[in-house]
């Protein structure tokens, strides 16, 4: 299988603008992360930030994806693949604090909490991210449901 077919068939139904956005959100993410890092180092960013960053930002450009590839089979999947993104997300965020408890994170004190706080504000950074980019681009949708009398 050659690399250029299957990055093709992955952002297939990823528009170019959503990329672009979502390239954007990316560097902006960890420019901020690593400044904060250099301000105030461990006490206030966790040293596994950079990974449950990336993680969940990963986690975002899967679950848009999938919402994308579904609905462009048909339009009537949108709540399906949206609410399937929503719960695999949660899911795979759920598993992420959990690996860490059990692997010991409750035992470092003011470090659990900066884990938390890093964890929450990437998920929600992630979140908002796709919940912004799929409703910004519903309204041809929105546009089909009813026709007027």
């Amino acid at each position: 299988m050659q690399p250029e077919w299957f990055l093709a068939a992955i952002f297939s139904c990823m528009t170019r603008s959503f990329l672009t956005q979502f390239a954007a959100l990316v560097l902006a993410s960890f420019a901020v992360l690593f400044g904060l890092k250099s301000a105030f180092g461990s006490a206030v960013i966790h040293p596994l930030a950079p990974y449950v960053l990336g993680g969940l930002l990963a986690v975002t450009l899967f679950t848009y994806w999938l919402t994308a590839h579904f609905v462009t089979r048909s339009a009537d999947n949108f709540m399906g693949a949206y609410f399937g993104g929503v719960v695999l997300r949660l899911m795979l965020s759920l598993v992420i604090v959990l690996v860490y408890f059990f692997r010991g994170g409750a035992h470092e004190g003011r470090g659990a909490w900066a884990f938390l706080g890093v964890f929450f504000v990437s998920y929600f950074l992630g979140a908002g991210f796709e919940i912004w980019a799929i409703f910004s681009n519903l309204r041809p949708f929105s546009k089909k449901q009813l026709p007027e009398a």
